[in-house]
């Protein structure tokens, strides 16, 4: 029996490259806060996590680097597993 795949080494280096870049978020355009790790990263909604543009319930897979995101971990809750097609319009404006 296979274990958790986000558990594994290729999708922890995928957080980790992706992490390395140091984006904005995706889905607002805001600055995330990457010095967060740990507990505090799982408590804050301003922390780093790693989204899938095309989400994985919907086909997305999950060690690719080209449908890998940095988002919020607020924003990447919110948007649960709608596509980009289904995002407000108006993305840049919106605040927490």
């Amino acid at each position: 029996m296979a274990g958790n795949p986000r558990n594994g080494r290729r999708y922890r280096r995928l957080c980790a490259q992706q992490r390395a870049l140091r984006l904005p978020c995706w889905l607002c355009g805001g600055e995330i806060d990457y010095s967060l790790t740990g507990y505090a990263a799982q408590r804050s909604a301003w922390a780093f996590t790693l989204d899938h543009a095309q989400p994985l319930t919907r086909g997305g897979d999950l060690h690719d680097p080209a449908n890998a995101r940095s988002a919020h971990r607020r924003c990447n809750s919110a948007r649960g597993n709608r596509t980009s097609a289904h995002q407000p319009q108006d993305r840049a404006s919106r605040r927490w």
